[in-house]
């Protein structure tokens, strides 16, 4: 058996602000994948992962009273029972959504009454899906906002308007051109908890909520228009904005070894690094309108492309 494949998401902007209801933008990413999978060997990585689906599925039965989602549990049970584990190709830890793929699988077997992809997705359905993706979530994060899950499962573009406005998008096609969209690997597991509670902490600091609300919400929701309407003269210009306004009041969120290179990429314009996910490692994203040459100049790390200008 090996289900359907669920994809990696990137959250291009809107990473914290959409904690308070700010814009976001997220897409899918699909070098890298994930499926349920049954076979009658399996690896030590596999065992792992069955012994994770074991306890999702002990929390899963545990929500089971919810009026939002009720899952076949008798089927999920006998699957796991089998050997059933989560064969993904998605980095954990990394901010592209590696539990969210995993969320989105188990939705998609054994939901009872499921939204699908080939209804008309109105925006009460997408709600409707986010929150129960939140839920289901819970269990890896804390608290989660249910996108990750939602991207991988529609594996379409989202923009979130706010918490309760969410629309499936359009976004340009690829150009042949020399800008891009990259990750860079910081070669570091970042844990999303730790890094949500630091940023909580801080809002409690008036200071730092006039920040976000001002200037992170004003470059944020400047980037998404630019990036939806091609407008990629404007986006570098807003990116670099946000990218200093990130490196001002997020430090923690960004590894150290990073701080360096994160100021270089604003003082020489050759590229703008931002947050991926909530930081603390994994990838940063970056955006330059010279990607053969940021490749020479970040030659030591590893850069993956993620989308052409």
């Amino acid at each position: 058996m090996r289900g359907p494949l669920f994809y990696a998401k990137i959250l291009l902007f809107g990473e914290y602000g959409i904690i308070k209801d700010s814009k976001g933008l997220a897409i899918p990413y699909n070098c890298y994948n994930g499926a349920l999978k049954k076979e009658n060997i399996i690896s030590e990585e596999a065992k792992k992962s069955n012994s994770n689906l074991l306890k999702f599925y002990n929390y899963l039965a545990s929500i089971e009273n919810t009026v939002l989602v009720s899952f076949r549990l008798d089927e999920l049970r006998v699957d796991i029972e089998e050997g059933m584990y989560f064969d993904s190709s998605i980095p954990q830890g990394y901010g592209v959504g590696s539990s969210g793929a995993l969320v989105a699988s188990i939705y998609d077997k054994y939901a009872n009454n499921k939204i699908t992809v080939l209804e008309n997705l109105t925006r009460d359905k997408l709600l409707k899906l986010k929150e129960i993706f939140s839920l289901m979530e819970s269990f890896f994060h804390g608290k989660s906002s249910g996108l990750d899950p939602l991207n991988s499962y529609l594996s379409i573009p989202i923009l979130i308007n706010s918490k309760d406005n969410l629309e499936a998008t359009g976004i340009p096609s690829q150009k042949e051109g020399k800008g891009a969209v990259f990750l860079l690997d910081s070669e570091m597991v970042g844990e999303t908890e730790p890094m949500v509670t630091i940023f909580m902490n801080k809002m409690k600091n008036k200071g730092f909520r006039k920040m976000l609300n001002e200037d992170f919400a004003k470059h944020t929701d400047a980037c998404i228009e630019d990036f939806l309407n091609g407008n990629v003269k404007s986006l570098f210009g807003n990116v670099k904005q946000l990218s200093k306004v990130v490196l001002d009041n997020f430090k923690p969120m960004i590894p150290k070894p990073f701080h360096k290179i994160w100021q270089k990429g604003i003082d020489t314009n050759d590229y703008y690094l931002k947050l991926c996910g909530s930081g603390g490692g994994g990838y940063i994203l970056g955006f330059t309108e010279d990607f053969d040459k940021t490749k020479s100049i970040l030659k030591d790390f590893k850069l993956e492309l993620v989308y052409r200008f």
